[in-house]
């Protein structure tokens, strides 16, 4: 009992001596030196002064305060003057702040904390960031006469400061480095092409992170070897882009990757050409986003490798390049027409004849399709015409002008092509023959060898429809008419002389509606003979008394006559086919019956002639 007494004596002895005592001190102007002295006594501490501290304190208290405080009160005030204190053992030392560094102050070890007023030196372990760029950022934060080293190789900060004031740069760092705390995964890929799903999450993270703020920074990097992306970032971001990812590696679905689309209206080749020309002015964020597009010539189709979204662009294309073509059916009706004959014919009819122009054409077409020969047609001819309209009258007024021509000895048909044309697309008929031209000889030994070329010539029409409307066209024309004037002589030496016409035209016509080229004149001599009946045909005498003979120069005008007709549905031409046939019976019909009128009109004419009468007012006679 008496030794548990003693023990507590003791006890209470010494946490009495150890107490912190409370001190009451108010000063003005003292002397920083004299304050020195004063903090030595009331601690009791003993305290080296190397340099005299010129200025004074003044400390005002309203309250006591503990006397272990005091050194921190010192600590400032030396501060304020470019001093500081530090421990040597039992004693403690005033000197420059600036070189508390190199006088061994108290190193404590990493992670523990700091208390007191001296200045101590701790090293910081940064984790999760460059120590360059921490330091940097928390260098504002150390007293003006601490020091702060940076060890790269081990990304640590070396400090040496307060207390207070490193405990408050371990505090930031703590956050900065939680903050940016990375980690780095590898996922393997599974079913998607690697590199396309990689430009995929860069664009996602683009718009889902924040890539100016460091903690929010993804990498996203591709390791070909393993077929894995390698994401690199905070926890929660790279949490989050696995879980975008596994969505999106999923199996593709090879019917929307490749698609064929066969054509029905056009041609592979240039549907293939127009798909190549248009992909290659597109711009792809990733190259492996551009199409693959190829042709298939056997079954006229095209094959399309690429991203669905593309093809259907693409198919969006191909239906407008292989919608169905319009079409254009061109009925050509080649004359030759003699101009002297014409010139007879109309004289003896009373038409404007002699001129075999386009104009004058049409200016004959008048007399057959005037109203007092057309109203005694027959009734099928009325219908029809009433059908299709007004220009049909005049169709049927020009083609009787032809075949009254040809009838008459005055023409003759050359050819009655048609061709079949699609729009903006070229086509051409060529009517004529090949002959053989002299180009000379060659005499080797005695023996002499004939040189001969062989050249076309005819006629060339070459018509380019483009389609405006269902019942409007236009028609690019060249008409190319060829002949030799002059064979030559391969004894004189004399070279062949040909001669060629050319004529380039476009017109604009309705569905039906028929266009006449002229100009394409053939000229040449004929030798016509005359004589007196019986007379002339007495041997000698008659030749040279009784008859006579005469060279007349004859012109050949050929014309060109083009019809052109509108189809656009293919299964339209069989019906315009089956529509011309009847138009060509209706033509026949019209024909007789027009002339009849002209012939009786002729008659009249030659009865009557000297009369005052005007034969394009007379009475009708009864209707055929």
């Amino acid at each position: 009992m008496r030794l548990i007494k003693t023990i507590f004596l003791t006890t209470i002895l010494v946490l009495s001596l150890s107490a912190r005592e409370q001190v009451n001190i108010n000063f003005s102007n003292l002397e920083i030196n004299d304050f020195i002295k004063l903090i030595s006594k009331v601690t009791n501490k003993n305290i080296l002064i190397h340099n005299k501290i010129n200025g004074t304190v003044n400390f005002v208290s309203a309250t006591p305060v503990y006397d272990d405080e005091l050194i921190g009160v010192l600590v400032s005030v030396l501060e304020s003057k470019g001093f500081t204190l530090i421990q040597k053992g039992s004693l403690y030392e005033v000197i420059r702040s600036t070189e508390a560094a190199k006088h061994n102050v108290r190193v404590v070890k990493e992670g523990r904390k700091l208390y007191g007023s001296l200045m101590v030196t701790q090293s910081i372990k940064v984790k999760g960031e460059n120590v360059d760029i921490v330091a940097a950022k928390i260098r504002y934060l150390v007293s003006k006469t601490a020091k702060l080293v940076t060890m790269k190789e081990s990304n640590i900060l070396l400090v040496t400061d307060y207390p207070k004031n490193i405990e408050t740069i371990k505090q930031v760092i703590k956050d900065i480095d939680t903050n940016n705390e990375v980690i780095v995964k590898i996922i393997p890929i599974q079913h998607s092409d690697a590199k396309k799903l990689q430009t995929r999450l860069l664009n996602i993270s683009k718009s889902i992170f924040n890539e100016k703020v460091a903690s929010q920074k993804v990498k996203i990097i591709l390791d070909d070897n393993t077929n894995s992306m390698i994401v690199v970032g905070s926890q929660k971001n790279v949490k989050e882009l696995e879980e975008l990812m596994k969505r999106l590696d999923v199996e593709s679905n090879i019917s929307q990757s490749v698609r064929i689309f066969e054509l029905k209206n056009s041609d592979v080749k240039s549907v293939l050409a127009s798909l190549n020309e248009i992909i290659s002015k597109q711009i792809f964020s990733d190259p492996a986003m551009k199409p693959n597009v190829s042709a298939s010539e056997e079954i006229n189709s095209i094959i399309v490798v690429g991203e669905p979204i593309i093809i259907k662009g693409i198919k969006l294309i191909i239906d407008e390049l292989d919608k169905e073509k319009y079409q254009v059916y061109v009925q050509a009706r080649i004359i030759e027409i003699n101009q002297n004959n014409s010139e007879k014919l109309g004289i003896k009819y009373g038409f404007a004849g002699g001129d075999i122009s386009s104009s004058g054409l049409y200016a004959m077409s008048a007399n057959f399709g005037s109203d007092s020969l057309t109203i005694g047609a027959s009734k099928a001819v009325l219908d029809y015409l009433g059908a299709i309209g007004s220009g049909a009258k005049s169709a049927f007024a020009l083609g009787a002008t032809i075949d009254f021509l040809q009838m008459n000895g005055a023409s003759k048909a050359i050819s009655n092509p048609s061709i079949l044309c699609v729009n903006n697309k070229e086509s051409s008929i060529y009517v004529g023959k090949t002959i053989s031209i002299s180009t000379g000889e060659t005499s080797v030994a005695g023996s002499t060898t004939a040189s001969y070329k062989r050249e076309d010539v005819g006629l060339t029409l070459k018509i380019k429809p483009r389609v405006s409307s269902t019942d409007k066209v236009t028609l690019d024309v060249e008409t190319i008419l060829e002949n030799v004037l002059d064979y030559g002589d391969s004894t004189t030496g004399r070279q062949p002389v040909t001669s060629k016409q050319e004529v380039k035209t476009q017109a604009i016509l309705r569905h039906g509606e028929s266009i006449i080229i002229g100009g394409l004149v053939k000229s040449y001599d004929n030798n016509s003979k005359s004589k007196v009946p019986l007379l002339g045909d007495i041997p000698f005498i008659g030749e040279y008394l009784f008859s006579s003979t005469t060279l007349v120069v004859e012109e050949d005008n050929l014309v060109v006559i083009l019809t052109p007709y509108i189809i656009d549905k293919s299964e339209e031409l069989s019906q315009l086919q089956r529509d011309l046939g009847t138009v060509l019976e209706l033509q026949k019909e019209y024909n007789i019956n027009v002339f009849k009128k002209i012939e009786k009109r002729a008659k009249l004419n030659g009865m009557q002639k000297g009369s005052d009468l005007d034969i394009l007012k007379l009475e009708e006679p009864e209707d055929f």
